[in-house]
């Protein structure tokens, strides 16, 4: 065990952890933000998508060692109310059947209007190919991102 001090939704965290323990583990287990989801373990689904830097990255399988110095950025802390414009407009474009991957899929849009801020279709698929959705709601997630985009969607 060692302890880390994380930088994590704007606030310092510090919890022991071992070093290869995934950052998923850290954020649902030790720090209680139970907003990103664990669904396939290998990174390979999105659903663990948080941002590390401004950058998607799949928690599930980053060691919070390397997380360090790193600014961490959940889906809780995207807007303490959900008012983000891509909160809003999964709610206005109706976009969660289930739910379970959409704070993945909202945080891997995010980062994609911070780079394109007015993505077309492609650029959205594109963005968006590492996200998997069991419920099949992509082209309202495509709906949801040019929405956000209208509405000034980059964090």
């Amino acid at each position: 065990m060692a302890s880390y001090t994380l930088s994590v939704n704007g606030s310092r965290q510090t919890v022991d952890a071992d070093p290869s323990m995934p950052l998923l583990w850290v954020l649902r287990d030790l720090l209680n933000l139970t907003g990103t989801k664990y669904s396939c373990g290998i990174g390979q689904c999105g659903a663990c998508t948080i941002h590390l830097n401004g950058a998607p990255i799949r928690s599930c399988s980053f060691p919070v060692s390397g997380a360090v110095g790193q600014t961490i950025t959940t889906i809780e802390g995207l807007s303490e109310s959900g008012d983000h414009p891509a909160q809003l407009a999964w709610k206005e474009e109706d976009v969660p059947q289930c739910g379970y991957c959409q704070a993945g899929q909202i945080m891997s849009a995010v980062a994609l209007l911070n780079n394109n801020p007015n993505p077309s279709d492609a650029d959205i698929d594109a963005g968006m190919s590492g996200n998997i959705c069991r419920c099949g709601t992509y082209k309202r997630i495509r709906s949801a991102i040019h929405r956000a985009a209208e509405m000034g969607g980059a964090a």
